[in-house]
């Protein structure tokens, strides 16, 4: 196994996650700051790696297995500690919503992989929109304090009903995609 800088990347996001979860239950006023910043430098290696391998050639197949795998561990780790820490009915649903549909998709792609379709449930656009409104959700609501006025809970909540919203679409667009290999 080659260990790309793209591949490094990702195994680094993939070790923030135990660092977000301990900094997030720190008993410190600071931090909220802190796992939100940690977060975010997940997301920014999120994009830095997959731009490293566009731009260099960098492609590995653990890589493409790995990436996936850490976005999807990053996501339902913040939102498990969200949730915890906010636990209303709304923030238990548009996490479930977002777990739901990243298990179902991740599932329909290693079908269709092994039946040899794997080109048929590529990323759409409304995936990529879905993932950045997502990204600033969870930077909002692991900050979760006011700023400048601001109420950056609600505002991250807003934001996540949004990502829900873009979670079910994409979702069904890729169910869409599928659906004819599905039928068969």
């Amino acid at each position: 196994m080659k260990l790309t800088i793209p591949t490094l990347l990702t195994l680094f996001r993939i070790l923030l996650i135990p660092v977000l979860v301990v900094v997030f239950y720190l008993p410190f006023k600071w931090t909220n700051f802190a796992a939100a910043l940690i977060f975010t430098l997940g997301a920014v290696t999120d994009w830095l790696d997959g731009w490293v391998a566009r731009r260099y050639g960098m492609y590995s197949d653990f890589g493409a297995f790995l990436d996936p795998v850490a976005d999807k561990l990053a996501v339902t780790t913040a939102l498990f500690v969200i949730v915890q820490s906010h636990p209303t009915i709304l923030m238990a649903l548009l996490a479930a919503v977002i777990v739901g549909r990243e298990i179902t998709i991740s599932a329909l792609r290693e079908w269709m992989a092994e039946i040899g379709e794997r080109g048929t449930v590529k990323v759409a656009w409304v995936g990529k929109i879905k993932t950045i409104v997502q990204m600033l959700a969870l930077i909002a609501l692991l900050y979760r304090e006011p700023w400048q006025g601001i109420n950056v809970q609600l505002v991250g909540e807003i934001l996540l009903a949004i990502a829900a919203v873009l979670t079910l679409w994409s979702g069904i667009a890729y169910l869409r995609a599928a659906w004819p290999a599905m039928r068969r």
